[in-house]
């Protein structure tokens, strides 16, 4: 029997399993391969879509991944789809439709399982895709949008985020919003967020409760965080999740995700 028998951790991607660079270090890949090479169970729960995460490597992730904030599970060995939460349909035309009738300035990215649509791209929504090196197809209306999609992603800044959000209380209730800050207001599919995709592969794979373990650095981790037997965040990870985890380990430029595995083996041997 290995020592992580049993162990399943989840870890955030950007912001935490790699580094400020984007990449993920070796230092961290060789921790990971000990990880699961004494029969832990790997994998990484992050916000980009399926089109957005080029980063499998069956070297040390060896589990589905949670794409898109846990509205979808992909087994990237088999090539198929574990659970896929997507949006209605309806519900997702209707509130784009609300919120670019109010907000006209604000972009839209859609994304469907394979294609990523965008109303409007402004400068925030041009820096995402780029950084995430995602090709996208301009259309003018929702309607336009092939669905299912994942998740829906309303580029407005800061302040008008904040508005934006306002706005939406009261009037759409699904999809439901990610309470943020941040230039970007995520809407997904009622009750679907990184807590409820963690339980869910968890059952999948088979995982007790009391074994899962996650860390993360965002606010988007936050539900996946109190979700875990046992959370952690790196130390420059933002105040949501550092206030919602149980652990701060090093940066994630300092090897956050080789402190976790490094506490979890103490904690297995009873240390």
């Amino acid at each position: 029997m290995g020592l992580f028998d049993g162990c399943f951790l989840l870890s955030d991607y950007d912001g935490t399993v790699a580094g400020s660079d984007g990449v993920i270090a070796e230092e961290t890949k060789e921790a990971l391969r000990y990880f699961t090479s004494e029969g832990g169970l790997f994998t990484v729960s992050t916000g980009r879509s399926f089109q957005g995460f080029p980063f499998f490597s069956p070297d040390f992730i060896n589990c589905p991944v949670l794409l898109a904030n846990g509205a979808l599970a992909y087994d990237y060995r088999a090539g198929k789809k574990v659970f896929f939460d997507y949006i209605d349909p309806d519900k997702g035309f209707l509130a784009v439709n609300t919120v670019i009738e109010a907000f006209p300035e604000v972009s839209v990215e859609m994304y469907g399982f394979g294609t990523t649509y965008c109303i409007h791209p402004n400068e925030m929504t041009l820096n995402h895709f780029g950084y995430q090196e995602l090709d996208y197809r301009i259309i003018d209306r929702p309607e336009q949008a092939a669905p299912p999609w994942v998740k829906i992603m309303i580029g407005a800044g800061p302040q008008v985020g904040i508005e934006v959000q306002r706005y939406l209380d009261g009037r759409i209730d699904d999809p439901a919003y990610l309470a943020t800050y941040m230039s970007f207001v995520e809407l997904m599919k009622k009750g679907v967020n990184k807590g409820t995709g963690l339980k869910k592969l968890a059952r999948f794979l088979g995982v007790k409760d009391e074994n899962i373990y996650s860390v993360g650095d965002g606010y988007n981790d936050v539900d996946m965080l109190k979700a875990s037997a046992l959370s952690f965040c790196p130390s420059n990870g933002e105040p949501e999740a550092l206030e919602a985890a149980d652990v701060i380990v090093r940066s994630n430029s300092d090897g956050a995700v080789i402190d976790v595995i490094e506490r979890l083996e103490k904690l297995r041997r009873g240390k």
